[in-house]
């Protein structure tokens, strides 16, 4: 299914936009270019209406996926909705954490692996 994978990529746009929000416009902007290569043709127009749909479709009730914002055309993540998706996110701390933990290594105490002679 197509509509699926266009949901999910824009409940991510908006998961990445956080508090800002972001227009519908841009929302359609965004899901064409993550779409549209050079073996996938994609109409711009369809892929407005479609994410226009969705907006309306998720954000009619207080505790639906989106709610508008202050700025007209504007939505976000509703932050009062208890299971918003959330991507898990990686802080690398240059090489600090690899400093608390050593790391115990001994090549000297690896096992060869022992195979069966098969051809004696």
């Amino acid at each position: 299914m197509v509509e699926t994978v266009y949901d999910s990529q824009i409940v991510g746009i908006l998961a990445k936009m956080g508090d800002k929000g972001m227009s519908v416009q841009m929302l359609a902007k965004h899901l064409y270019n993550m779409n549209c290569s050079l073996f996938e043709d994609c109409d711009i127009d369809a892929m407005r209406r479609y994410v226009q749909q969705f907006v309306l479709r998720n954000s009619r009730s207080p505790l639906s996926l989106l709610e508008r914002m202050e700025r007209r055309g504007f939505y976000r993540l509703n932050p009062r909705r208890a299971f918003v998706p959330r991507q898990l996110v990686f802080e690398f701390n240059g090489g600090q954490a690899a400093a608390e933990e050593p790391v115990e290594e001994d090549v000297g105490q690896q096992q060869a692996l022992r195979l069966p002679d098969l051809f004696s």
